[in-house]
């Protein structure tokens, strides 16, 4: 049985607790419960403390959301915030903790929160402007809700209107405007539908033949798998809506040709197969939600659509054919991957999908993406760390739609860190964390078929932005181990560069210590992208 979100107040004395719970969910109401407390209750010096002292004053309330158990007993529990009942977007903390005593908050609005203006615009207004600002074409909006904008600035009164329909590309948008209630501007706007430019038996058009577990039925098979929490598969028959299960008479399927509906079927049920493998043997957890619960995709959306998307709203992944002349089925193992990804940033660190910490967002699902890849060791799907190789339907196999050794060979990322890094694109602002990343797991070594003499020419001085060659990698399985537990302990909403740097090197600590290689290695990688 999962916990639901419980809310409480910091003044609060007791926790009210559902009058049925698994030994699981006692631990987390007891932990949540001690981190509680020392929010309300920490004397200790520190403006992460003097803050939570100021917040008690200041009418907050806190939401559980996440709980985090170390073998060597640490809790890390995670809170998101409100004030006089209002969601704080920016406001969430993680406490740190052992046996009841604090380690350490996480907060990134260190101090009781003030808001600084007064709402002067209607709720109408803001939807009207919200709408104003969509681009494509809407299908419905939310009312206007009254929230606190604490995003990397002091806290305002805002509104949030959330418009849903379709790009001009055809892609689902579900559109968060966050818009100042004193003067009507668009502080932030928020992509919910997380996208990128690049998933019996059966034989798929790339993950060759593979072994599957589906579920009978009454007149045959449906490509649902109960032994992974009964994640499924549904054919959305060029269509955009959310399609029918796919089903059939027999338990083999699908021939290796997209012309079958049934070989892109089985590439996203591998998938979704291998993402939940990779997360369940290599970091211990259940689900993209960790809660055991299986979620869906949706395969042959709309047509001639050449990208794929992770929605959170339906909790599913859709994936287009490709637009036939360019690009293929949009089904590769690493898209599968990053795209699944998303589900876990939004379950977690909930980065918010723009400026840096939505290029963190990007970089995590490319990580993530990579590691599944590699974690499969499919040899019809050789994994690479140029993401998205099998969809090219024309060139040598080395082109990709991210290349996280060299990420501006894509023309449009960023290699290495700058203060404007923050207003590219998302997808393009991810090159510095893909980067470093690639950097911490291989060091400065080029990738066969991307070296001098080839169409890319990249030698290991292009590789690095301090000059360091000499950079040693310790391996992907352990950079992946840290980026994890920097995702899922240490980083919030908001978390930037500068803050990625310091979850990261938390997480080196935690999982190997300060005198480690892998420690140094984290400090050395990320210099090697310009983030000190």
């Amino acid at each position: 049985m999962k916990l639901r979100p419980l809310v409480f107040a910091v003044t609060a004395a007791m926790v009210v607790l559902p009058l049925t719970v698994s030994a699981a969910d006692q631990d987390k109401s007891a932990a949540i419960t001690r981190a509680l407390k020392l929010l309300n209750d920490n004397q200790q010096s520190g403006s992460s403390a003097k803050g939570v002292k100021a917040a008690a004053a200041s009418n907050e309330a806190w939401e559980a959301s996440d709980v985090v158990f170390d073998n060597d007993g640490n809790e890390h529990v995670r809170f998101d915030r409100k004030i006089k009942g209002l969601r704080v977007l920016g406001g969430d903390v993680v406490v740190h903790s052992k046996g009841g005593s604090l380690n350490s908050f996480t907060m990134p609005q260190p101090r009781g929160l003030s808001i600084r203006n007064g709402g002067t615009i209607a709720g109408s207004t803001a939807v009207a402007i919200a709408r104003a600002y969509f681009n494509g074409t809407e299908s419905g909006h939310t009312d206007a809700e009254s929230i606190v904008y604490a995003r990397d600035t002091d806290p305002a009164l805002a509104y949030s209107v959330t418009v849903s329909g379709l790009k001009r590309d055809q892609t689902p948008s579900s559109m968060e405007f966050v818009i100042e209630a004193a003067s009507g501007r668009v502080l932030d706007m928020i992509e919910h539908v997380h996208t990128t430019a690049t998933a019996g038996t059966g034989t798929g058009v790339f993950s060759g033949k593979v072994n599957l577990t589906t579920d009978s039925t009454t007149t045959g098979f449906a490509l649902r798998d109960p032994s992974r929490g009964g994640h499924y598969i549904n054919n959305s028959a060029n269509g955009t809506g959310n399609g029918t299960l796919m089903t059939s008479t027999t338990n083999t399927w699908g021939n290796g040709s997209n012309s079958n509906a049934q070989s892109a079927a089985v590439d996203a049920l591998y998938g979704q197969n291998m993402t939940w493998d990779y997360f369940k043997s290599v970091h211990g957890r259940s689900g993209i939600a960790n809660d055991g619960k299986g979620a869906y995709s949706r395969v042959h959306y709309s047509k001639n659509y050449a990208n794929a998307f992770w929605d959170d709203s339906c909790f599913c992944m859709t994936y287009g054919d490709g637009d036939g002349k360019t690009l293929g089925p949009l089904l590769s193992l690493d898209v599968a991957g990053h795209e699944m990804s998303h589900g876990v940033t939004s379950r977690t660190a909930k980065l918010v999908y723009s400026g840096e910490s939505g290029g963190l967002n990007e970089a995590t699902s490319d990580i993530f993406g990579v590691s599944v890849a590699f974690y499969a060791n499919n040899p019809s799907e050789p994994a690479s760390y140029a993401l998205g190789r099998k969809l090219f339907l024309t060139g040598d196999g080395t082109r990709g739609f991210r290349y996280m050794f060299k990420p501006s060979l894509d023309g449009s990322s960023a290699d290495c860190y700058s203060s404007s890094v923050g207003s590219l694109d998302v997808h393009f602002s991810s090159g510095v964390a893909n980067h470093f990343f690639y950097l911490l797991a291989e060091g400065a070594v080029v990738p066969a078929g991307y070296g001098s003499g080839t169409t890319y020419n990249v030698t290991p001085a292009k590789l690095v932005c301090n000059g360091d060659t000499t950079l040693k990698g310790i391996g992907r399985d352990v950079a992946g181990k840290i980026w994890y537990r920097a995702l899922t302990v240490y980083m919030t909403s908001t978390t930037n560069y500068k803050a990625a740097r310091t979850a990261t090197l938390n997480a080196a600590k935690d999982l190997y210590g300060t005198t480690s290689t892998q420690y140094a290695a984290v400090g050395k990688a990320w210099a090697a992208v310009s983030v000190n």
